[in-house]
């Protein structure tokens, strides 16, 4: 469902941020990393994923250095955070509390932000870095290291797909991510 979600504003006259957007939701809601990488199946859970393919994003657009690419990284953030409003909105939170449910998954969308780049950028064995992010803000369990050094091999992966995807292409939402590979033995 979520496939045709990101197909049909790929075929829609769609903005590209929408267009990057929903490919982002659709990536972080495939079935491999909930059901093979044991990320939890709930609100939070569904959330981390897709914090997790913005600041993938987010650290793509960066390392291209000039203000196109910034800006529309802001855009693709200023879009995940409409829907999540929108989201909160239709799950009955009420109007005074959205500002401060969005200022806290502003505020752990950029921890988490930081702690990935402190990581990717670790002169220490980058695998076990991001294994242990994963495990910290992912899997809320500091010992699940292991367990996370699948999902930590695949946003390496993504990291160097994404840097292999021509910058001009991301800016007009046509953006893809590797598929999830599993476990790391």
């Amino acid at each position: 469902m979520l496939n045709k979600l990101a197909n049909i504003f790929a075929k829609s006259n769609a903005v590209p941020e929408e267009n990057t957007y929903a490919q982002i939701v659709a990536q972080a809601r495939q079935i491999p990393f909930y059901r093979d990488a044991d990320v939890p199946d709930t609100l939070d859970g569904r959330f981390d994923m897709i914090v997790l393919h913005v600041f993938l994003l987010i650290h793509r657009t960066n390392a291209e250095g000039d203000e196109e690419s910034t800006d529309y990284a802001q855009l693709v953030f200023d879009r995940m955070f409409m829907d999540m409003d929108e989201s909160l909105r239709e799950m009955g939170v009420g109007d005074l509390s959205v500002g401060k449910k969005i200022k806290k998954m502003a505020r752990v969308f950029y921890g988490r932000s930081q702690a990935y780049e402190n990581a990717l950028k670790s002169e220490e064995n980058t695998l076990d870095e991001v294994a242990k992010v994963v495990a910290r803000n992912i899997y809320d369990d500091e010992q699940a290291v292991e367990k996370a050094k699948g999902l930590a091999a695949y946003i390496i992966a993504a990291v160097d797909h994404l840097a292999e995807q021509p910058i001009e292409d991301i800016l007009a939402g046509k953006i893809s991510f590797p598929q999830f590979q599993g476990q790391v033995s």
